[in-house]
Parts: C-alpha cells; structure tokens; sequence
C-alpha cells in the first residue's frame, strides 16, 4: 500500500513512524528540506521538499496510483485543497486535518462535497477523551468500543481496595460483576493475565465491560464513579473550547484562565456558560484564589508541556482534584508515565490510531474490518474491535477450541446489539463486534487472532 503523507510537523512524523510498522511505501512531503531530511534518516520513506496542494509535487511523490493521501499540515485550507487536488489527479482515498472550530458543525458537508474518506480533528477528539475522564474521574484512561457500549478502563490499584495479593479469578468470584481484566501493568511487567494472575497495590489494571457493569465494580472495591461538577482549566487554545462547550453541555462548571486578554475576550463570546479568567495559570496565588483546593478536576492544556507538568505536580500537592495533563511531544513519555500526574492525554496518539485503523480496514481483503484500534499499555499493546462481515475460519468454532495467538484475548463480544464477557463455549457469528487485546502488533483482519 502506498500512503502520501503532506506536512511533516509532530503529526505528521507520528503517522509516518506508526505507518512504517504497517509494511506500507511512504512518501513524505514538506516546504523544510530540513524537516524531509531529519525525518528520511530516521524512517525508511521517499521524502520530497515541495508544496503538498502542487500537482507537479503531486505527481512527483505517485499520486496518480497511491492509495491514500493524509494532509496534515498546519494549514486546515492547505490540507483540504491537498485532498481535493489528490483526487483530480489521482484515484486515491483521502485523509485531512481539520482543526478550527469553524468548521465543526460544517465537517460532514465538506467531507461529503469534497468526497474525502476521514476528516481528523485531534483537538475535539483530545476534548472528547477529557470529558469521558471527567464523566468518570477514578479512571487514568477509557477507550470506547461498539460505539461506546464498551470500555477498556485504566485505574491503578490503591490499598484501601484490598485487592493485594487477590489473583484475577478470587477478585472476579468475591465481587461477581461481569468485567474481564484486559491487562495488568507492574513496575517491571506487563501481562494479558490468565485467571491465577496476582494483582498488587500499585498496579496498573485495565478491566474491559460496559460503562455499567465498570460502574458496579468499582463501587464494590470503594472507588467514587459519579462525574465532577466543576473544571478548572489552563490555557484557553482550541482543546479548551471544545472541552468548555462540552462539559457545559453535561451541566459542569467550568473556569478557564488564560493569559492572553484577546484569547479571553473570545472564549467569553463563545462560551458564555464558562467562566474566564484573564491570568497567569501558573502563578500559585490566582490558582488558590480561583478554587484550586476545592475544585473536583484540574486540566492543564497550555501550548507548552513543560507547564503543563509541572503544573499537574504542583496541584498533586494541594488538590485532591482529578488531574488531567495535554502532551504534544512523546520522547519523554516514558519519564512522564513514571511522574504518576494522573491522566496524560497525547493529542498525536488519537490522530495516528484513528488513521492506522482506517489503512487497516483498507489493507483487509474479505472477513472483517477494523472498526476501532487504539496503542495501549504505553504503546505495547493493540486494542482493537472488528466486525465480522463474511465467513472465517474463526465463525462457529467455540473460543475455547480455537488456536488462538499467544498474548491475545478474546475481550469482548457485541452480538445484535447485546454485550457480553466471552466465555470459552461462546462463538463469534457474523455481524458481531470483537474486542481483541493483545501485544501481537498489526493485525487487520479477525482470522489474524489465529495462531
């Protein structure tokens, strides 16, 4: 598969380092020969310094028989024109970046006149992924599946759950709710855990189930599931608006501080259930004196991760508010995730997984389509759900005799609109929604989970 990727900013080097491991011929393009030439070093792709919107640069890089162009460039209106100019040239399904809140409530006219295949917009999903953690805060992470009937929901072990030293098995028998534990993160391991696997305080446990059934769980091991009522954010850029707008619209109290008096005369305009504050975000006095120590969630979504760290350490200090931090860069992520900030929410990670499940749906020939994937467990592992559209090798046989791939399990199954935990004489039929989670990368089709 050959893919084209215009605009090779944080974005775009994402995809390009995602979409390498996806055994797909890349071609990069970008105005900053320096940008192509530090990128081409590192990943085995075509690189070409030019207009992304040229048909000469077009051309150049194989439009006329490339399968999909992404358009990710700094620019909403350069990347729709790349689309549109891709398809008048070429045959090619086409992805584009679309970030300005003034296109949100216009993004399925210009996706259906402009006939592009996907239109990504990082800053409403980032928001979107905040308000699911605000909706339920004893949460790190919770990725969706089957259309939000599903979750895949992160919390870490505390003591007062007196889980320590339980196996997956006596936790599942002592509180009987139908949950599957999808993967259990130590200080030095991670494992897709079998029945007799012990968890421990200080782990990092992902529990798969509907919203209703995590709910019950987690109200017998003592963790509090109801939203917040009230956010303060810092920083008033697009995730905040998005996020403000919202959270108004669950009947949550927002304050937004931003610096920038021009920025606040705006989100006033917009958001007039919000309340804006004109401030510095990082100055201890105004975050007290605006409720800091009270305040039942705390964001951070500056244009500079440094800030937002380090201001999530310092509210750890005087808040027992739920804290959620936005980080743009990731060569660091490892030392971030070791900070133990709360939730970290990385805007490029949503971009690239909504791609890579599209490329994987395209790659599938018959059976099945990719319908979600997310990188989990700090990007060890794929979650993915399938739909199953044809016959298989996998329809019909029960789980249990089937022979499945190591470190895969079977999560979740959707089966004419009811979910269930699967258990070992249940058989995937066709039209089913699949939940995988395993740490065998790359898996397209559902036939894949075989061994």
């Amino acid at each position: 598969m050959h893919i084209i990727i215009v605009g090779c900013g944080k974005v775009g080097r994402t995809l390009a380092e995602q979409l390498q491991e996806e055994e797909t011929d890349l071609t990069l393009i970008d105005m900053d020969a320096d940008v192509i030439n530090d990128l081409t070093e590192d990943i085995d792709a075509m690189g070409i310094v030019g207009n992304g919107a040229s048909i000469n640069t077009l051309m150049e890089a194989g439009v006329q028989t490339a399968d999909i162009l992404i358009a990710v460039t700094a620019s909403d209106e350069l990347n729709l024109l790349c689309c549109l100019i891709a398809q008048k040239t070429g045959h090619c399904q086409t992805i584009a970046r679309v970030r300005n809140p003034i296109y949100s409530k216009e993004i399925g006219f210009i996706k259906e006149r402009l006939g592009l295949s996907m239109i990504m917009n990082p800053e409403l999903a980032a928001a979107r992924e905040i308000s699911r953690l605000l909706r339920f805060p004893a949460a790190i992470k919770i990725d969706p599946f089957s259309k939000g009937r599903v979750e895949l929901l992160k919390f870490k072990v505390l003591p007062e759950f007196g889980l320590d030293g339980m196996s997956v098995s006596q936790i599942t028998d002592k509180y009987r709710c139908d949950i599957l534990f999808a993967a259990i993160e130590s200080k030095d391991t991670l494992a897709i855990p079998g029945g007799d696997h012990l968890v421990h305080n200080g782990d990092f446990v992902s529990i798969i189930a509907t919203p209703k059934n995590t709910a019950t769980f987690f109200k017998k091991i003592g963790l509090k599931t109801h939203q917040v009522r009230n956010t303060l954010i810092i920083g008033g850029g697009t995730i905040s608006y998005y996020l403000a707008k919202t959270l108004s619209d669950l009947k949550i109290n927002v304050k937004i501080i931003e610096k920038d008096k021009e920025r606040c005369e705006e989100l006033s305009d917009m958001l007039p259930e919000a309340t804006i504050i004109c401030g510095d975000g990082t100055e201890r006095s105004l975050l007290m004196e605006e409720g800091l120590a009270t305040v039942e969630s705390f964001v951070t979504l500056t244009n500079m991760d440094e800030e937002n760290i380090f201001l999530s350490l310092s509210a750890k200090k005087l808040t027992n508010a739920k804290l959620v931090a936005k980080v743009n860069r990731l060569p660091y992520k490892d030392v971030i995730d070791d900070l133990d900030l709360g939730s970290v929410i990385y805007p490029k990670y949503i971009t690239s997984d909504s791609i890579l499940r599209y490329v994987r749906a395209m790659q599938n020939t018959i059976g099945s389509n990719v319908e979600t994937l997310y990188h989990v467990l700090d990007n060890q592992a794929e979650a993915l759900e399938f739909i199953i559209r044809d016959n298989s090798p996998v329809v019909g046989i029960p789980l249990a005799e089937l022979n499945l791939k190591s470190n895969l399990l079977v999560c979740c199954l959707t089966h004419k609109g009811t979910v269930r935990i699967p258990r070992g004489q249940d058989t995937l039929q066709i039209g089913d929604n699949v939940v995988i989670v395993t740490t065998n990368k790359g898996l397209r089709d559902i036939r894949d989970i075989l061994a």
